[in-house]
């Protein structure tokens, strides 16, 4: 067998494979489409049969968006929002979802937001938290800042030399 020959063989092997990957990720994507369009507050249960698949389409993210939003589901919001920040071009409006983890969300997920995001919106989550009146929160939240009176996320700590572990996402519905 050539060379040439063993090259061909190889490069078809792969385009067989990423087309059956392709085909993976788009019956995958409408199963996740489906659950979205179908359950409700089923966000964290498509957030994670999309990391399980490793991917998933356009119309997924959407689908899953729109679910969050339908919802008023915090929780979702969350990690929607968090995944956003890491992948940049999907096609989802981060800051509605941010926007609804800190208005209606828990002063954890706020927290969390204050955390995780590279420029969160902190003077809103301070005034969040601040009303709320909860004790710990506003200790949790003040020692942040004080350490990191700018609010730049975890990441530019982490980039910066300082050690903070990002904050798990707060259990859903």
């Amino acid at each position: 067998m050539t060379s040439e020959l063993k090259n061909t063989q190889i490069q078809e092997a792969e385009l067989t494979a990423i087309e059956k990957r392709r085909e993976y990720l788009k019956s995958e994507s409408l199963r996740i489409i489906d659950i979205a369009a179908s359950e409700p507050y089923s966000a964290l249960k498509c957030i994670h049969q999309l990391s399980v698949a490793g991917g998933a389409t356009e119309a997924t993210y959407v689908a899953i968006e729109q679910r969050i939003v339908a919802d008023q589901d915090a929780a979702g919001a969350y990690h929607l929002a968090l995944l956003a920040q890491n992948t940049p071009d999907l096609p989802i409006d981060a800051r509605q979802l941010i926007e609804l983890v800190v208005n209606k969300g828990d002063n954890q997920q706020r927290l969390a937001l204050l955390k995780n995001l590279p420029l969160p919106p902190v003077e809103t989550i301070k005034t969040y938290i601040l009303a709320s009146d909860d004790g710990d929160a506003i200790g949790q939240m003040n020692a942040y800042l004080q350490i990191n009176p700018e609010g730049y996320g975890s990441q530019h700590m982490l980039a910066s030399g300082q050690t903070d572990r990002i904050v798990p996402l707060s259990p859903g519905k």
